[in-house]
């Protein structure tokens, strides 16, 4: 007896293991670690969430403030930020939460948000630099930036740095940085951030915004070392959010339909991130890198590559005129360069180390006149 394929797909037994398969698949993307089982408790701290209104930040605002802190929806919209605002308050019981707004593409909106931010809080405990977008054809700001780079990197940093003595005051503290496992396939190129030697196909210049954002973590988490500030990033997982909202219908319906048994749900893809700024076993660490289930995993090279991470800062720092950027004391950076300096030299095979020397040794001599 001969089956067609309209047979096979109308038969029961085919039915019923394929919804089997979905409910498997369904309950795998959980992790082990389960926010509704932590029992910490955030009263009196305050936690600001970029991009809140939507996807996985506004379930890790409403997570912060079920614990009862003190929430600031950091959001673009100020509609949308309202309506989040108002289902994060029926459903957590807890109306200290509040929205400013921010659109992270413009330094001058997030220069505006961190001065009321100072202005008006007395502390600030943990820092979700949350919102991002992909997707988006190629354009340049009003500062000179390209907007996904603008959006996703550069002004989660200016931000950050200029909310972190308010952090080191309220320490401990903790950052928290969204990237995505597409780092790894993100390459650098500083002229990127321009928008030069760019190539806007699919998620490619997402995937470079998310690998500078491990980098840049980093070296802020060897900056940061003693103050009693911590700095982690993290992916969250394949999510259904609207971050793939910038793709075309196409691209866009097949990813809702698989992800409609692969994907992880918004509140499933918070979970890493809330693991990060309130678990216990997290206190204390920094400079990591956590995969989608908690667990701590190894990022990109690149982004463990101190010379990478330093020139990173330092180009950072010159893109938004910061001033303030300068965390550590030159005596501090002429000692990590003095520890890759250790590290080359000790290396097993010299030879491999002799085409990185140039570079170690500008900046080691910038460092060391920086020291004088």
């Amino acid at each position: 007896m001969s089956w067609e394929i309209a047979d096979f797909i109308s038969h029961p037994l085919w039915m019923v293991s394929t919804l089997l398969l979905a409910a498997v698949t369904r309950a795998q993307r959980r992790g082990p670690w389960d926010p509704s089982a932590c029992p910490v408790r955030l009263t009196g701290k305050t936690a600001i969430v970029t991009g809140a209104n939507t996807g996985i930040g506004k379930f890790i605002a409403l997570d912060f403030a079920c614990r009862d802190a003190r929430v600031i929806l950091a959001c673009r919209s100020e509609s949308r930020g309202m309506a989040a605002l108002k289902e994060i308050r029926q459903r957590s019981g807890n109306q200290n939460v509040h929205l400013r707004i921010i659109d992270t593409s413009s330094l001058e909106s997030v220069r505006k948000f961190a001065a009321q931010i100072l202005e008006e809080e007395k502390e600030l405990h943990i820092l979700v630099n949350n919102a991002g977008v992909s997707g988006l054809p190629k354009g340049i700001t009003s500062d000179g930036l390209e907007v996904s780079f603008a959006t996703n990197h550069i002004g989660p940093f200016l931000l950050t740095n200029l909310l972190l003595d308010l952090l080191k005051k309220s320490a401990p503290a903790r950052i928290v940085n969204v990237s995505s496992a597409n780092h790894k396939r993100g390459k650098v190129d500083f002229s990127h951030f321009r928008g030069e030697n760019l190539t806007c196909i699919m998620d490619t210049v997402y995937n470079h915004t998310k690998l500078h954002n491990v980098i840049w973590t980093n070296e802020l988490a060897r900056r940061l070392q003693g103050t009693g500030v911590t700095a982690n990033s993290l992916h969250p997982g394949i999510v259904m959010t609207e971050v793939m909202r910038h793709y075309n219908w196409i691209v866009r319906l097949i990813f809702n339909i698989v992800g409609i048994c692969f994907f992880k749900s918004a509140k499933e893809g918070a979970v890493s991130t809330i693991y990060c700024a309130v678990a216990e076993e997290t206190e204390g660490i920094s400079g990591k890198y956590f995969d989608s289930d908690c667990s701590l995993v190894l990022p990109a090279p690149d982004a463990r590559d101190l010379a990478i991470g330093a020139k990173e800062f330092e180009y950072l720092s010159k893109t938004v005129n910061c001033e303030d950027c300068e965390l550590s004391e030159p005596i501090l950076e002429t000692l990590s360069m003095m520890w890759l300096f250790i590290n080359l030299y000790t290396s097993v095979d010299h030879e491999e180390t002799v085409g990185g020397w140039p570079l170690v040794l500008q900046h080691f001599h910038s460092c060391v006149l920086m020291a004088e």
